[in-house]
């Protein structure tokens, strides 16, 4: 009699839970409310930012000393993905993995992108974050093509060789703090209640800027000044030593990885040579205007080498043809008209 008293006793709290559960329509989802608009999140640096591509965002265009250059043309604006009502970009040109990450640190007058995207994440449904960051770290790419523009100015031979025997020390150091970057990502998503499997969070490369094989006479200053070795270099072993550290980034947080690399094949700043039309990256880029107002002439060449509009839309595409797959990795080459397109798996 005691037994079946007990077994009654254990079997009505749990009919009572169960009624409690079916009575709601939906189970629960983590993060904010259930009718909360989907959104798409864009961390990072320049890349991201849509430096070079022109039509910034009010405020990031020099104003009050904010330099991020965030376009209305960056590939975030162009990738699409169903479901998702707005779209944030939070990147910033110049930024590095510690402040995508989660700290005090302030860089062109904005903190941790980290935390902004948590303020985000309270108001909306954060279905994807996509991230571009890395090269500010260790690598400083940016100022290794200066460091490169200055040897051909010089008639130096030795950018890449001096280069190439640190870079990989470089990215290697470089690994960690973006990995480190992504799991503040995922840190600040969980502490607003989503679960690893409520949103996509994908780490995209970079695309080589420059290439060997431009016309003799745009390796000038008139377009590319770089010297050949430079280019080969820039091309052939930086590019893709720097996605190879991403690429280990990436998978020790389990997100998943863009390749972007040789998405820019053939299409390098000043390969289009008299058709720049058709090049989906910024040659040698003055702002004449600026050099003559002291607090802007140092950025008057911060759009250099950077995509544009165009190679912008490219990646957006592939973007979002990689979102609608369900695979870890893929790289972005161009398909048989021209456009790039996400081919799934590692670049051989």
């Amino acid at each position: 009699m005691l037994r079946r008293f007990v077994a009654v006793a254990l079997v009505f709290p749990l009919l009572a839970l169960l009624l409690v559960v079916s009575d709601s329509p939906y189970p629960s989802l983590p993060g904010p409310k259930r009718d909360a608009p989907r959104a798409l999140v864009a961390l990072g640096d320049s890349t991201m930012a849509g430096e070079g591509a022109g039509t910034y965002e009010p405020g990031t265009d020099g104003e009050n000393g904010n330099w991020c250059h965030r376009s209305l043309k960056a590939s975030v604006h162009k990738t699409r993905v169903d479901g998702v009502d707005e779209v944030f970009n939070l990147a910033c040109s110049g930024a590095n993995s510690e402040q995508v990450g989660i700290t005090d640190q302030v860089r062109n007058t904005e903190g941790s992108q980290a935390r902004q995207l948590a303020a985000i994440a309270r108001e909306y449904r954060v279905s994807v974050v996509v991230v571009a960051v890395g090269a500010n770290d260790d690598p400083r790419f940016a100022d290794v093509l200066g460091a490169c523009l200055r040897a051909w100015i010089e008639r130096r031979t030795d950018c890449a060789k001096a280069m190439a025997d640190e870079w990989k020390a470089r990215v290697e150091r470089m690994t960690p703090k973006v990995e480190r970057a992504l799991r503040d990502v995922r840190r600040v998503l969980q502490d607003e209640g989503y679960t690893p499997r409520s949103y996509t969070l994908v780490l995209q490369s970079y695309a080589a800027p420059v290439a060997p094989g431009l016309p003799f006479d745009l390796q000038n200053l008139a377009g590319c000044p770089l010297r050949t070795g430079d280019l080969e270099w820039v091309r052939e072993e930086a590019v893709d030593q720097l996605s190879e550290g991403l690429r280990k980034a990436a998978k020790s947080v389990e997100a998943r990885f863009l390749d972007l690399s040789r998405a820019g094949d053939g299409r390098e700043a000043c390969m289009g040579g008299k058709k720049p039309e058709e090049e989906w990256f910024t040659r040698l880029t003055v702002d004449f205007d600026g050099l003559r107002d002291e607090a802007r002439a140092r950025h008057a060449l911060q759009e250099s080498f950077h995509p544009n509009a165009r190679g912008y839309e490219q990646f957006g595409r592939c973007m979002t043809e990689f979102l609608t797959t369900t695979a870890r990795e893929a790289s972005c080459v161009a398909g048989d008209d021209g456009n790039l397109t996400a081919v799934v798996g590692p670049r051989d």
